[in-house]
């Protein structure tokens, strides 16, 4: 983001605004995390502010400050699509395609807000007047820590921003193992610990609220998880019938695929679960080195991301999505090999 627009982003904020700011569907801590970072920012400056999620998030994010002013676009529709006309200025946060807010991306599109981008994922869109688009960013929420500093305002990060945003600094960097945590994100860290951010407890309200039924379904997950050994391959499945049968709740798979990339010698992993509801399998998929699950995802699964972790789905059924999936490999055996 040149200093130009950053200039032009001031002078529309010197003024009391209407402000929505979305998350793409079925947030993640760093979609919720920087949401509510921005939020809490925006209405310290005395601007009219809504967060407004496509659909509901895990229950282990229902704690981060300002949660409980969440819109939900999917059952407050009406009142969500007024609120997006009416805006002045719409704030899309951890996306970078509109079809990634399903339903809602068509209502932002028509509304006459400016739209102004933050996003660290790759092959962004054109949609909005303001891009900030960064891939070599560990998170959205280590943009929105930028973003604040550009404008001048990092000495006013309170301990309400500064929790929202190392969550999805935290939840997006693996506990800041991945390889996009940086010195610059442990230099981001420090920072927000200082204004108050009580990394202790974060990570135990995001990572030891685990129920009896969501070990449970771990086990059913690893009891399914299989190996392709020559194409250094994992991958797991969950049907509907095993995540009924453990009472699934929203985010209870969250992080399972990265048992599969844990194994010795594996270097792709993929989780694919059934979700009988939207008719598709969702699937989750995980690298390690060179090998872009972001361009496979895209390619064969209607997704996309990162190099190193992509999402997806599949309008097959689980077992010819699995099907599908073991036939497409060995155009990668090369790269898979390395």
């Amino acid at each position: 983001m040149t200093t130009a627009e950053i200039k032009q982003i001031q002078a529309l904020l010197s003024i009391p605004k209407q402000i929505i700011i979305v998350p793409h569907k079925n947030p993640d801590g760093d979609a919720m995390g920087s949401t509510l970072a921005l939020y809490h920012y925006l209405k310290a400056n005395n601007h009219n502010v809504y967060v407004m999620a496509p659909n509901d998030y895990p229950h282990f994010l229902k704690w981060l400050p300002g949660d409980d002013t969440v819109l939900k676009h999917d059952t407050e529709t009406e009142h969500c699509n007024t609120l997006l006309h009416e805006a002045d200025l719409i704030f899309t946060l951890d996306f970078n395609a509109l079809h990634r807010v399903g339903q809602m991306g068509d209502v932002i599109a028509e509304s006459q807000a400016i739209k102004v981008m933050i996003d660290h994922h790759q092959q962004p869109e054109n949609y909005a007047a303001y891009m900030f688009s960064d891939v070599t960013m560990s998170s959205t929420c280590e943009m929105v820590y930028r973003f604040i500093e550009m404008l001048g305002d990092q000495d006013n990060i309170t301990t309400d921003i500064a929790t929202c945003l190392y969550t999805g600094i935290m939840t997006d960097t693996g506990s800041f193992r991945f390889p996009s945590t940086t010195s610059e994100t442990h230099y981001i860290i420090g920072k927000l610990i200082n204004a108050g951010a009580n990394n202790a407890q974060i990570h135990n309200n995001i990572y030891d609220t685990n129920s009896y039924e969501k070990l449970q379904l771990l086990g059913c997950a690893l009891s399914n998880l299989k190996v392709i050994p020559e194409l250094r391959t994992a991958y797991i499945t969950l049907s509907q019938d095993e995540l009924n049968r453990f009472d699934f709740k929203k985010g209870d798979t969250e992080g399972f695929v990265n048992y599969g990339l844990s194994l010795n010698n594996i270097i792709f992993a993929a989780i694919f679960i059934e979700h009988k509801q939207e008719n598709i399998i969702k699937i989750s998929l995980r690298s390690k080195g060179d090998f872009s699950v972001n361009e496979f995802s895209r390619q064969y699964f209607d997704g996309g991301g990162h190099t190193n972790a992509a999402g997806g789905k599949s309008d097959l059924s689980l077992s010819e999505t699995i099907e599908k999936f073991i036939s497409i490999l060995p155009n990668y055996k090369n790269e898979l090999t390395l």
